[in-house]
């Protein structure tokens, strides 16, 4: 199957960010956000400078060519993003700042539209249709009340502002970055990103001194930026280049999904109603990477139909 190795990645992508939430609200018990974060991309930007060293070499040329690039990158992308959404969830409920996150496909199917120039096809349509009510029901649980006590605030700007970073990141790169590949501009990008918000943690103190910190705290630092930082960055970026934005965009859909499945894992009891967002956001994701054929799957509706009323 072609792109299959993209599309398992990207999977790989959304399990991991998935398992991020879960152990950020764990962390941020011992370390600021921004701590949290410059420690997570920190270790990530090391691990990611011996890997390119050691697979493609630092080019100087390349370095100089996107210099540029890469700093706003690392600032739009690394920087802004996380600190956006940090920041936002203080003043929002995460219901509303996952919804906002939500809208990111259609964000990046719009900036790839206008930046890119990529054709948005029906089957785009479809599935960010899709995977966006998926999402919906399995944040709010299929509850009616949920939805109209959402209202918006300081903090909802905010976020939407961060995942306006996060929807530039890819379609910038794809547009600015020359004879880069997915390894190179995630390595640099890291590192400004990092940098940026080391610099910011240095004015931040933590709720529990640095002796005190648990083990396990530490061991989700490392787990985020070994495996969400590193891999997931890299596999996101691997698939803007291979597959486009919109199409590598709606994985992120998959996230809560995969939140609420870890969720269940621990404890949490799943409702109907996010079990079939569930399967309408794995179906969204189907459809938008063109598994499944609109004018065929019509088709098959239609003859379906014919057959009945000929019965």
């Amino acid at each position: 199957m072609k792109h299959l190795n993209i599309y398992l990645m990207l999977i790989g992508f959304a399990i991991f960010t998935g398992a991020t939430f879960n152990l950020a609200k764990y962390t941020v018990g011992y370390f600021s956000p921004s701590s949290a974060a410059a420690w997570r991309f920190g270790l990530a930007a090391v691990v990611m400078l011996i890997i390119l060293f050691f697979n493609e070499g630092i080019k100087k040329s390349q370095l100089k060519k996107n210099a540029v690039s890469y700093v706003v990158l690392g600032v739009v992308g690394i920087f802004g993003f996380n600190a956006l959404f940090f920041v936002g969830l203080k003043y929002t409920s995460p219901v509303n700042g996952a919804l906002i996150m939500g809208l990111n496909p259609l964000l990046t199917t719009v900036f790839a539209r206008i930046l890119l120039k990529d054709a948005i096809t029906k089957n785009h349509v479809v599935g960010i249709f899709f995977a966006f009510i998926g999402v919906l029901l399995v944040i709010t649980q299929g509850s009616i009340e949920t939805i109209k006590t959402l209202s918006i605030s300081s903090g909802d700007i905010i976020i939407f502002a961060g995942n306006v970073c996060w929807a530039l990141y890819g379609v910038l790169g794809r547009r600015f970055v020359k004879d880069g590949t997915p390894l190179s501009t995630t390595t640099y990008t890291m590192v400004i990103g990092a940098v940026s918000l080391i610099v910011v943690s240095l004015f931040t103190s933590n709720p529990v001194s640095l002796p005190n910190i648990p083990i396990g705290a530490w061991e989700a630092i490392g787990f985020m930026a070994l495996f969400t930082s590193v891999l997931g960055y890299l596999w996101w970026n691997q698939g803007m280049k291979e597959i486009g934005a919109s199409k590598t965009s709606l994985f992120f859909n998959l996230v809560p999904v995969v939140t609420m499945i870890i969720s269940f894992a621990i404890g949490t009891p799943i409702k109907t109603f996010q079990v079939i967002g569930a399967v309408l956001v794995i179906l969204g994701v189907i459809t938008a990477s063109g598994r499944i054929s609109i004018p065929k799957l019509n088709r098959t509706i239609q003859d379906s139909l014919r057959k009945k009323s000929i019965e």
